[in-house]
């Protein structure tokens, strides 16, 4: 399905009937269909269930611009309206995971419960310090991996080592899916886009850790144990701060939980309509 959304067009996958649920992918390589299937999969019999595709993601426009946490909120926004949702139950993970946070200060009006998942914005600090930054700035070995990862499937299955605890446990479905991904022309570059937004010097630009306090909406902190990317310590806090906040830590779980642990996220995201 397809809609314009804040003069962008927008690709989105929607089934079910019922209470809305909402769910935000991550970057890199990522889309709808990607991440979602099997939290989908385990929702749809019961709930609305609506996954677009980020602005630059999988089937949605490549729109020229800044890909920072606050477009990406307000294309969401936007896209919410365009649909008559809201107040839906809002989860992402990693970017998505940041994008739905913003979305919660900005309307919190659309926004009924929050599941944020192994979130972008918990923390300032870059995973590899310098080393991140410095590729945002010269983008480059991005382009060359994304080329070289294209051409093997093989190698794409390796590359999500860095995601994922346990490799060995991580499904064909799943890996196929990044596989197609990398199969587009543009594959990367809204995250190249993202990453020239939000990463400076001093670490991410877009952060909520002395917002906390000021989050209005039931909020479900979903982390997994083994993230790398963003530590299990960046959700603690999180979920100290954030008024009447839950938190939930995944044992065998890092940074991609609707792939890894897809029956707890749909757990945690049926806990957060019946609650709010």
């Amino acid at each position: 399905m397809d809609t314009t959304a804040a003069g962008c067009h927008i690709h989105y996958h929607a089934v079910g009937s019922g209470s809305p649920v909402v769910l935000l992918h991550g970057g890199t390589i990522d889309a709808a269909c990607v991440s979602w299937p099997p939290v989908v999969e385990a929702l749809a019999g019961d709930y609305r269930v609506v996954a677009p595709d980020l602005l630059g993601y999988g089937e949605s426009e490549l729109a020229d611009g800044p890909y920072s946490i606050s477009r990406h909120a307000t294309v969401i926004a936007a896209f919410l309206d365009e649909l008559g949702l809201g107040p839906v139950t809002l989860a992402g993970v990693s970017l998505g995971g940041g994008v739905a946070i913003q979305l919660a200060f900005d309307r919190p009006d659309l926004v009924s419960a929050l599941v944020p998942i192994d979130a972008f914005g918990l923390g300032r600090a870059l995973p590899n310090g310098l080393l991140s930054y410095a590729l945002a700035r010269f983008q480059l070995p991005n382009r060359l991996t994304v080329a070289a990862l294209r051409r093997s499937r093989r190698f794409t299955r390796a590359s999500l080592g860095g995601v994922v605890h346990d490799l060995g446990s991580l499904s064909p479905s799943a890996v196929n899916a990044v596989y197609r991904e990398l199969q587009r022309p543009t594959a990367g570059e809204a995250f190249r886009r993202f990453r020239s937004a939000e990463v400076t010097r001093a670490g991410y630009r877009t952060t909520f850790t002395d917002r906390f306090q000021k989050l209005s909406v039931p909020t479900y902190v979903l982390h997994g144990a083994h993230d790398d990317l963003f530590p299990v310590s960046w959700a603690r806090r999180a979920a100290r701060r954030i008024p009447d906040a839950e938190l939930r830590v995944l044992d065998d779980c890092a940074h991609w939980a609707p792939r890894e642990r897809p029956s707890a996220v749909a757990s945690s995201v049926e806990r957060a309509i019946s609650d709010a």
